[in-house]
């Protein structure tokens, strides 16, 4: 679906040589063209550069009489090597501009040919013999051209029968009764030269030569010259012939009775042909010409017959290839390029030089609205191929429309407005041109009435119902007389075209044309010059976008102009920069984006979106507005954006306002494909429009998720809702779309919302989404026709969150009997679709409607035996009985027992036994007075039920408030709730003695044990009156002021000496000392385990294994590894513990975490050994107060050694920190102790600190500062 373009073309004037020019090649290097003529060879550019004469040293006559058969540049040697017909190969050296006869051939030269690589040269003499040679020109080998056998390639014949026996294919039997055609002799025009040509890898070359036997043939030789094949006998076979560098192919040409044909020649067999458009014996072929990359095929055609004036026509046609049809894109005199695939070449006989760059193009509509068609125009030949993208999709060579014209077509342009996308052909044949009836307008360009050098524009419209007419046919003169002269096109409004021509003043300007037709039109209509402007250098491409206004124009070293009507001013940005390509591009488009790609084969720009194609074979969708760096980041790493095609694809065109993207494939072949972007964007369009048919639609087709329609805008959908049921106007689809509902938000999640758009309302009312459309939906449905949407309302119940089972069985219960509506027989079938008939079967149970309860049974697959005799045992039974048998049968317990409780006394055995089996004591407590002997006894089962669950405290307030004093008592001792307990023990009461001893009892078995020794020593002081136990609870505790306090109040100093002091000096200092010595241990041991893991680590990356999972087994940061290699073992094992207890496996992990030396864990078990000291150290907040008892009793000395031991370990910890968690005390500067600082708050920074691969939480500590510190100590 492209079309070539011509971009540059450069013409010398007013250069002139000796003789006529014969042959020519192209310097790599240099660029400059190398004429042979029969005198010299002269190197030209935009003058004479250099020429040498042949005459002077005697190798060519000086009357113009002699012939050069071949030249070709070598550029490793710096030299041209020339070929004459009398036999000589000359050097001629580029920087000496010396002659050197390097051979010489008796019987003369007809051709010769180098390899690709120019390792290698081959020469056909007038002996018909090939000579090959090396580039140093010595002799390899000579053999005839013709030969006998048909070469190495020859298919081999088992001998199977005659060939009158063997199968014909299509032809049939009288293919072997067919007698066999005399081959007819070479044509009269023919030149008898052979013909050499090599393939792209020099490894074979193929000679074309008539045979004085059997005509023209082709045969194949290797490069060490060995015969391959030969082909087989073709009658009207011609002289031209070219390899396709990259394949098989060989290019040739073939004169039919009726036609004339180019044909590929493949191991000696055709394959494949296209016929030249020109009529019987017009023309003769006199040359084909692939480009370097094989893209395009160079015909050289020549008139059979002189014309006026006695002039032969010269022609070079371009063809390409695309799903095995052939495309005549552009008739032109041209010599290919052998570095720049597109750049032609011409050297005419009055030594007139032309180049000519092309480009490949796309010619595509430009309309945004649903009104253009997305059109795409093909040139092949003297027809447009034009495609309607939107109506269809068809696979090249066919299309919507053949448009035949008079003349073939240079290039087609379409209108640039918003309103019109008609397109525009432009003519540029050298033929006169005649009339087309299928043409709307056309306007001519032509350099007189008579001339046939015409350039014309034509005009059609591309639509399915309007006939094609003749509407205008217009005239301008042209200045230039070369082909081509006006090489780009824009139609910019309805009367205003802008081209670019040739600039006769410079070599490297260019001319810019405002056209338009003359105001006052004669018989014949004009389109008249209106303006132009000359550009410094030569335009390219120009685009332009009817939203943003000028006209952008690209010159050939990638600089960008403004085009401003009158002027030609430089591009710059908003900061005043110019904006220039690297290199320059083949295809623009006007917009402002950063860099978003380096390797893109194809972009189209559509409405808000740049979409382009990659040469890693996928396809990216950006939206124009979020192309910053920040943004294009953002796209890069959105799924949305990117989507994976097949290798090569073009983008052909996007269908406006559609979701569809037009690829082309690398054979030629069209692929739809629906770029989830494009498709994301136009459903946003349609939402906002409240399009909702074309939204659902769009969505049901490409598999988009329904919850999107409601996502997008919650709020406009609410409000919408009346609109939207109305253009869906289907039950199935609003069905659908409820049944699709979840409480994911999409737009967040699957499909979230582009940078720099408009913010989604929130939803207009608070709750679960789908309860809330579901309600939304059903109120308006009722509200329109509840007997249209039975259905659909129903689907509404079932839907919710909880589904309302019952309330949907009962509308179905409620349309039997009615003959107006749907029958409650297809809305019973179709709420069974839409849940399990059992569960169905279930709730209809629960409405306790039997009637209900058999109509669905009915429809069910159960067994009327399974059904029917519990039915009828439920209807014997009292109403309220009734509904707790059903409702336990359900499992529906908490209604079962609220039925049962309105059953009577009688039942309460019953009830109070689901209670306990149900542990609804809560519940059953609210359902019963709290007077009644039933709520005693239900709270007495309660608190058995508690104190069976560990909380004995809150059973024993259950038994208190019911009157059961004695088991509450008994309840609060077993939870140590001592103050509870007293008070019910005065309640009772208790005597003095028995109180005393419950005081002894709560303070000795059960508040020192839980370590509450202030609580214990106020039980012990108040209630059992004995202050010594008291006192010595207290010193346990190490509350020694509390202990000062009462030795001096009941004055026992002699407890004093006995046991305050000795535990003052029990002292803390050693176990200090055994702390930091343990710590110090394993933090030297930790920093070798990592330092060991790192170099194993560093080891394993350099055995070059890229993404190796063994090289994640080694963390810096918690060196944990991850379980592979030298941790198998483990994870073996826990694979197998996996299904055991949770006591094994806590066994199974403090086993995996082992101080052992060695163990594939170590790192992680010395993090925990660590943690836990830091605990244990933390946990000595008694210090302070410890530290004054010592300092009042005159024990300095060991009070200063205290606090100097316990600084010591803080200070050590705290600088071991950042050493030993190193990952995660970087991840934040935020300080994470203090005096600011919690424990909640240090062990939640800690938790998130901590590396997610250990199974660690470390317990950092508050008392860092000086606080616990005395100053009085030194």
């Amino acid at each position: 679906m492209r079309n070539l373009r011509l971009l540059k073309s450069h013409r010398c004037l007013k250069l002139q040589g000796p003789g006529t020019p014969q042959c020519f090649t192209v310097r790599t290097d240099t660029g400059t063209v190398l004429i042979a003529s029969e005198y010299s060879v002269t190197e030209l550019d935009t003058r004479v550069v250099n020429e040498v004469s042949l005459t002077v040293e005697r190798y060519l006559p000086e009357d113009g009489g002699g012939t050069i058969v071949g030249i070709q540049d070598l550029p490793d040697q710096e030299s041209v090597c020339v070929a004459t017909a009398t036999g000589d190969v000359i050097l001629y050296n580029l920087n000496t501009n010396q002659l050197e006869c390097v051979g010489s051939v008796d019987s003369g030269l007809s051709a010769m040919s180098w390899s690709p690589d120019q390792e290698l040269v081959t020469l056909t003499t007038g002996q018909d013999t090939i000579i090959m040679m090396t580039k140093d020109f010595e002799p390899i080998t000579e053999f005839g051209i013709h030969q006998d056998d048909f070469g190495e390639g020859k298919f081999i014949t088992v001998g199977w029968g005659k060939k009158e026996t063997q199968f014909h294919g299509s032809e049939g039997k009288r293919t072997a009764q067919r007698k066999t055609i005399e081959v007819q002799p070479a044509m009269s025009w023919d030149d008898r030269r052979p013909r050499v040509t090599w393939r792209g890898d020099g490894q074979l070359f193929a000679v074309s030569a008539v045979c004085p036997l059997t005509g023209e043939s082709q045969s194949v030789e290797q490069r060490e010259c060995v015969l391959q094949s030969t082909s087989e006998t073709v009658n009207g076979l011609e002289q031209s012939l070219c390899w396709k560098p990259p394949g098989s192919l060989i290019a040739a040409t073939q004169r039919h009775p009726n036609k004339h044909s180019v044909v590929f020649m493949e191991n000696g067999l055709l394959h494949g042909d296209f016929t030249l458009p020109f009529g019987k014996e017009q023309v003769k072929v006199k040359e084909l010409l692939w480009n370097s990359d094989s893209t395009v095929l160079a015909v050289w055609l020549e008139d059979m017959t002189p014309g006026e004036g006695g002039q032969v026509n010269t022609y070079i046609q371009l063809w390409t290839v695309g799903n095995y049809h052939w495309y005549l894109k552009a008739p032109a005199y041209v010599s290919w390029d052998p570095e720049r695939p597109l750049r032609l070449h011409l050297v005419t006989r009055g030594w007139v030089s032309l180049n000519y760059d092309w480009g490949w193009s796309t010619d595509r509509s430009h309309g945004e609205d649903g009104h253009d068609d997305a059109n795409v125009a093909v040139i092949d030949g003297d027809k447009v191929l034009v495609s309607t993208f939107r109506q269809c999709v068809v696979p090249p060579p066919m299309c919507a429309y053949d448009l035949q014209l008079p003349a073939p077509v240079n290039l087609v342009t379409f209108q640039r407005t918003e309103e019109l996308s008609e397109p525009a052909a432009g003519l540029g044949g050298f033929r006169s041109v005649t009339h087309a009836p299928k043409l709307k307008a056309t306007y001519r360009y032509n350099r007189d009435s008579h001339s046939s050098k015409a350039f014309s524009i034509m005009t059609l419209t591309l639509t399915l119902y309007c006939a094609l007419t003749l509407w205008l046919c217009c005239r301008v003169a042209v200045d230039q007389e070369e082909p081509l002269a006006l090489r780009l096109l824009l139609w910019l409004r309805e009367d205003v075209f802008l081209g670019v021509g040739a600039c006769t003043d410079g070599p490297s300007q260019s001319k810019m044309l405002i056209l338009g037709p003359i105001e006052a039109q004669g018989p014949q209509p004009t389109l008249e010059i209106r303006s132009h402007v000359e550009v410094e250098g030569h335009v390219i491409s120009m685009c332009h976008s009817s939203k943003t206004g000028p006209v952008a124009l690209q010159l050939e070293d990638g600089q960008i102009r403004k085009f401003l009507w009158g002027h030609v001013v430089e591009w710059q940005d908003s900061t005043g920069c110019r904006i220039n390509f690297p290199d320059p591009c083949v295809q623009t488009a006007l917009f402002t984006i950063e860099e978003v790609a380096s390797n893109v084969s194809s972009f189209v720009v559509y409405d808000d979106f740049l979409l382009l194609t990659t040469h890693s074979h996928t396809c990216r969708c950006f939206r124009l507005t979020t192309l910053t760096v920040k943004g294009l980041q953002v796209a890069l790493a959105n799924d949305e954006t990117l989507r994976r095609v097949e290798r090569g694809s073009r983008i052909v065109t996007v269908v406006p306002q559609d979701t569809r993207l037009i690829l082309q494939m690398p054979r030629g072949n069209l692929e739809t494909i629906r770029h989830r972007a494009l498709v994301l964007a136009q459903l946003r369009k349609w939402l906002d429009s409240q399009k909702f048919r074309e939204a659902f639609e769009c969505m049901r087709k490409l598999r988009i998720n329904l919850n999107l329609i409601y996502d997008h805008n919650p709020k406009v959908f609410l409000e919408s809702v009346e609109t939207f049921l109305r253009q869906l106007d289907s039950i199935n689809h609003i069905n659908l779309f409820l049944t699709e509902l979840k409480e994911e938000d999409t737009t967040t999640t699957m499909y979230p919302c582009p940078v720099n758009t408009t913010g989604q309302s929130a939803p207009a009312a608070c709750g679960k989404k789908v309860d809330i459309v579901c309600d939304a939906l059903r109120c308006t449905m009722e509200s329109m026709d509840q007997h249209k949407y039975c259905l659909s309302i129903l689907t509404s119940h079932v839907k919710k969150t909880v589904p309302e089972l019952e309330v949907a069985l009962q509308k179905v219960h409620e349309l039997r009997g009615k003959t107006d509506t749907m029958s409650a027989e297809e809305a019973l079938k179709y709420l069974l679709f839409l849940v399990n008939v059992n569960e169905l079967y279930e709730h209809s149970l629960g409405t306790y409607d039997f009637d209900l309860v058999l109509m669905v049974a009915e429809k069910s697959q159960k067994d009327p035996k399974e059904y029917l005799p519990f039915l009828n045992m439920l209807k014997t039974l009292e109403p309220n009985y009734q509904r707790y048998t059903i409702d336990k049968h359900l499992k529906r317990y908490r209604k079962a027992l609220h039925h049962l409780s309105k059953c009577g006394e009688e039942h309460f055995t019953e009830a109070l036994n689901l209670v306990k089996d149900q542990r609804l004591y809560s519940e059953a407590l609210g359902l019963y007075p709290t007077d009644s002997p039933q709520y005693k006894a239900l709270s007495c089962a309660y608190a058995e039920y508690l104190v069976e669950q560990q909380q004995a405290e809150q059973a024993g307030l259950l038994l208190w408030r019911c009157g059961e004093a004695t088991r509450a008592l008994q309840a609060f001792v077993g939870s140590a709730s001592w103050r509870n307990a007293l008070c019910v023990a005065e309640q009772i009461p208790l005597p003095s003695d028995q109180l005393a001893l419950l005081a002894r009892d709560l303070a000795g078995t059960k508040l020192i044990e839980l370590r509450r020794y202030t609580e214990a020593a106020i039980l012990l002081e108040w209630y059992a009156k004995d202050c010594e136990e008291a006192i010595s609870a207290l010193i346990t505790g190490a509350v020694w002021e509390e202990a000062l306090r009462l030795v001096y109040l009941y004055n026992r100093q002699d407890i004093i000496e006995t046991n305050l002091k000795p535990a003052l000096l029990e002292g803390k200092t050693p176990i200090l000392h055994d702390k930091k010595a343990m710590f110090t241990r394993h933090k030297t041991r930790l920093s070798v385990v990592r330092e060991l893991k790192e170099k194993a680590r560093l080891e394993l990356l350099d055995e070059d294994v890229p993404d190796c999972p063994e090289a994640e087994l080694y963390s810096e940061a918690s060196s944990v590894m991850t379980g592979s290699h030298a941790g198998s073992k483990y994870s073996h094992s826990n694979s197998r513990i996996s299904s055991r207890s949770s006591k094994n496996r806590r066994k199974a992990e403090r086993k995996k975490l082992s101080l052992k030396e060695g163990t594939p864990l170590e790192d992680v078990a010395l993090l925990h050994a660590l943690a836990e000291i830091i605990h244990s150290v933390d946990k000595m907040r008694e210090m302070h107060s410890l530290l004054k008892a010592l300092v009042l009793f005159q024990f300095d000395r060991q009070a200063g050694r205290l606090q100097h031991a316990y600084g010591e370990a803080l200070q050590m910890i705290e600088v071991a920190l950042p050493e030993v968690w190193q990952e995660g005390l970087q991840q934040t500067q935020a300080p994470v102790t203090g005096p600011n600082s919690t424990a909640n708050s240090i062990i939640s920074t800690a938790k998130t600190l901590s590396n997610p691969r250990c199974v660690l939480v470390v317990f950092l500590f508050i008392a860092i500062d000086n606080i616990w510190k005395l100053s009085i100590l030194k």
